[in-house]
């Protein structure tokens, strides 16, 4: 009887891998925008924890592939992912994804150095200065209507890193971007005497919300954005999803110091 015990629990335990490779998996593409995304960052950043976890509770495991934005969302909407994330919300992409519940909120701010004190209330009130940017990047219908009036210079560059050493340099006055995506950008690069030098406006620029896509290509994309949706509420009712963002707050998804890429 005792052999037999022992027999029947090791064809369990050779049992549970198999279980666990049933978990039906879920291909998310992505880019790479930390905070909230990032392949370099505990758990690949607060997004991507909160979807991986959201989808487990929901039976799924979940596998992130980064790529260039374009190309996320063109293989997404081609069906060869079963989502991409995220992503605000635009009338054109109706075509290809259905959308989630909001996932993320947004909170755009001007960064400015604290020795040139900065205040405003209407975009007039930014007239006559010059301003860094993101190429080829939008901050919102009413945002970009204003810069097309030319009232102010925005010089557009390729990263934040680049457009933060230019308001070091005070070559720019302002900087608009993501409030967490720009300190996590001064986190990242420059040292705590230059990230002391910086602070942003309260007002914010633009308050936007973002969104897991699922592509209408798929046949099971309505159910699961149905389940998704659902599990998201739970989430929010009961807390939780807040204490995503109290954790990347804390810091909490910051890459551990002994990481580096040889260990990958």
């Amino acid at each position: 009887m005792k052999w037999k015990n022992l027999f029947v629990a090791f064809c369990l335990l050779l049992g549970l891998p198999a279980q666990a490779s049933e978990q039906p998996e879920l291909k998310i593409s992505v880019g790479d925008w930390p905070p909230y995304l990032s392949s370099e960052l505990q758990h690949n950043g607060v997004i991507a924890h909160l979807i991986s976890d959201l989808l487990a509770d929901e039976g799924y495991r979940v596998t992130f592939q980064f790529l260039p934005w374009p190309r996320a969302y063109s293989a997404a909407a081609a069906g060869r992912f079963d989502g991409t994330a995220v992503w605000m919300h635009k009338d054109e992409r109706e075509a290809d994804f259905l959308f989630s519940a909001p996932l993320l909120d947004e909170q755009f701010v001007f960064f400015h150095l604290k020795s040139l004190p900065f205040d405003w209330q209407t975009f007039d009130d930014l007239t006559g200065m010059t301003l860094g940017g993101g190429l080829e990047y939008s901050y919102g219908p009413q945002f970009d209507a204003f810069l097309a009036e030319n009232k102010v210079k925005i010089e557009r560059v390729s990263n934040d890193q680049q457009n933060f050493e230019k308001l070091l340099k005070e070559r720019v006055v302002l900087y608009p971007q993501e409030m967490n995506v720009g300190y996590a950008a001064l986190r990242s690069h420059f040292s705590a005497q230059d990230q002391a030098k910086i602070t942003h406006h309260p007002k914010p620029l633009l308050v936007n919300l973002s969104y897991l896509m699922l592509p209408k290509s798929l046949e099971g994309s309505p159910a699961l954005l149905e389940r998704f949706n659902k599990r998201l509420q739970l989430y929010r009712d009961s807390g939780r999803y807040q204490r995503y963002f109290d954790d990347l707050q804390q810091g909490k998804y910051q890459q551990e110091p002994s990481a580096s890429p040889a260990s990958e």
